[in-house]
């Protein structure tokens, strides 16, 4: 029986022939870093689990792309690179706390709550701030990012998006959502 966070060889397939399409389509994001380093890398049995979470990232509309190498880890850095907001992760709230402070009207998820589920961490707003420069990303969406600790404990936190070719960073109540808000993720491989 296969595994939840195991990928059948097809999808496997499936799944590196789109990260390949995507990566020899959008060399800006990667200068300096060959595919066949980042193939290897993945084919290794100890990346299963970060397959099954690029998967996942793929599956909710995150079009996840390799953005960086960490010379520290040895680790390739991929971010959700979907021009606007990944559409299968919009209308939730921050997190846990502020969906069960809400009195009605509660969304499906939560951002900190799909993030962890699928093995993805939210992007911070610096992190955000290097994605724009990559490309003009959430020009009619929004994305929550990792919000610091003493903002979260006064019951708000933090997105951004991209607006007059500036990017913009918001607070909002944590357990507000919107149908054009979403989170993008990251990923060390």
């Amino acid at each position: 029986m296969k595994n939840k966070m195991e990928l059948s060889p097809e999808e496997h397939k499936e799944l590196f022939s789109t990260l390949k399409a995507r990566f020899e389509k959008n060399m800006n994001r990667h200068k300096g870093i060959e595919w066949a380093d980042i193939q290897a890398k993945l084919d290794s049995p100890a990346c299963e689990e970060k397959l099954w979470s690029l998967s996942e990232m793929e599956r909710t509309g995150g079009e996840p792309d390799v953005v960086g190498y960490d010379e520290k880890t040895g680790e390739y850095i991929f971010y959700d690179c979907s021009q606007e907001s990944p559409k299968e992760r919009r209308s939730i709230c921050y997190d846990r706390e502020a969906l069960e402070s809400r009195k009605e009207h509660n969304p499906a998820n939560t951002a900190v709550g799909m993030a962890t589920e699928m093995g993805i961490e939210l992007l911070t707003e610096e992190q955000y701030r290097e994605l724009q420069k990559l490309g003009n990303f959430d020009l009619k969406t929004s994305s929550w990012v990792k919000t610091p600790e003493e903002i979260r404990k006064r019951g708000g936190a933090l997105f951004c998006d991209r607006r007059y070719n500036h990017v913009f960073v918001y607070h909002n109540g944590a357990d507000s959502y919107y149908a054009v808000r979403a989170f993008r993720g990251w990923l060390k491989v």
